[in-house]
């Protein structure tokens, strides 16, 4: 019986350069190093920065609050914060930082997992319906004057998880391919585009209408620790599930009938991967709304510079993705203060140009 694993070195050797192997070693303990000294930076700048601006000094401090008596017990003594700072980073500014790490890891990863299964580079996140489904609910919600704290997030989760559950079952009638898939995704994305843009044409009050487009464009603005509670569940295990599956992706990369013929279940195997991948997905989008292009350029950008190898990619790509929503939602927040962008907004501005920079270094070559 054929094994179910194979040996992923010499795919990892024939598409990247080969490099003197203490080289390579240096590369790669470094580069982990690298990307936690990135996040940890991103962290404290996003919570030191905003209208009242605290500092990074004044914002390490309060972060460290938890941890007073074991500092002084070792004898750090740390300057007291007043309680208005302390409040503005723990109540209103670290919640939405976490919140944006969390589901931009998410949409990183998940992004990563389309373009492999897919073997596409523009599958994005959304091309199973899952967003469109978390909308759909949504806006519905709110035009009807349903949405609540409760019934919004719970609602947007529940519809992008039965998008997704229905293109997996239609494409399920016609072999369930990534081909079928990705056309059944499509055609789930335009029906669910026109019932969002009925539901918001005929919204009985202008500011229901208003609010589903804040909400359809994606925002971060007054994320709480209920929201980040949310996410996180969902989203770390789901992350946590997808790391351990960058053997499937790279077998992925070799194309359906040599990936079979190592074992793996390919149709199984997909269906898994993108069960995952949405569970990722509409834990971030219930909370944020939609914010495009993350999964999409960030996978792009990962593997541009480190290869096609999913091992070193998905890790990459899930720190990548939350910097990079952190930062959006940075420049959101305070570019045209006191005006404040919509964060799905921003990354929109940033992300298209990025990606049409990449195609056009890729058309270039």
């Amino acid at each position: 019986m054929a094994s179910e694993t194979v040996d992923l070195r010499p795919l990892a050797r024939s598409v990247a350069p080969s490099r003197p192997r203490g080289r390579a070693r240096g590369r790669r303990l470094l580069l982990p190093v690298c990307l936690i000294v990135l996040v940890g930076a991103a962290v404290l700048t996003a919570t030191s920065l905003g209208p009242s601006d605290t500092g990074p000094a004044l914002t390490l401090v309060i972060l460290l609050e938890p941890a007073r008596p074991a500092l002084e017990a070792v004898g750090i003594d740390l300057p007291a914060p007043s309680a208005a700072a302390t409040s503005l980073v723990w109540s209103i500014r670290l919640p939405r930082v976490l919140l944006a790490l969390v589901v931009g890891g998410g949409l990183g990863a998940a992004g990563l997992v389309m373009q492999a299964v897919f073997r596409n580079p523009l599958a994005d996140p959304g091309v199973t319906g899952v967003s469109s489904g978390a909308a759909v609910v949504a806006v519905l919600l709110i035009v009807t004057g349903l949405a609540t704290p409760v019934t919004l997030p719970l609602g947007a989760f529940l519809g992008a998880l039965g998008a997704v559950m229905v293109v997996q079952l239609v494409a399920g009638l016609r072999g369930g391919g990534g081909g079928t898939l990705l056309l059944v995704g499509i055609a789930m994305n335009s029906l669910l585009g026109a019932v969002i843009a009925a539901a918001i044409a005929n919204a009985p009050a202008s500011d229901d209408a208003q609010a589903a487009m804040f909400w359809l464009n994606g925002d971060l603005t007054g994320a709480t620790w209920s929201d980040v509670a949310v996410a996180v569940v969902p989203g770390i295990l789901g992350i946590t599930v997808l790391l351990g599956t960058a053997g499937e992706l790279n077998l992925f990369l070799l194309g359906e009938d040599q990936a079979a013929s190592t074992g793996m279940r390919t149709g199984r195997t997909r269906q898994i991967l993108l069960a995952i991948s949405a569970v990722v997905i509409a834990a971030g989008v219930c909370v944020t709304g939609v914010i495009g292009f993350v999964g999409l350029v960030v996978p792009h950008l990962a593997r541009l510079l480190l290869g096609p190898d999913h091992r070193v990619l998905l890790p990459v790509s899930v720190l990548v993705g939350g910097v990079f929503l952190v930062l959006a939602d940075v420049i959101a927040r305070n570019l045209l203060d006191p005006v404040t962008l919509q964060t799905g907004t921003v990354t929109a501005l940033v992300g298209a140009p990025v990606l049409l920079a990449l195609i056009c270094r890729r058309s270039g070559r």
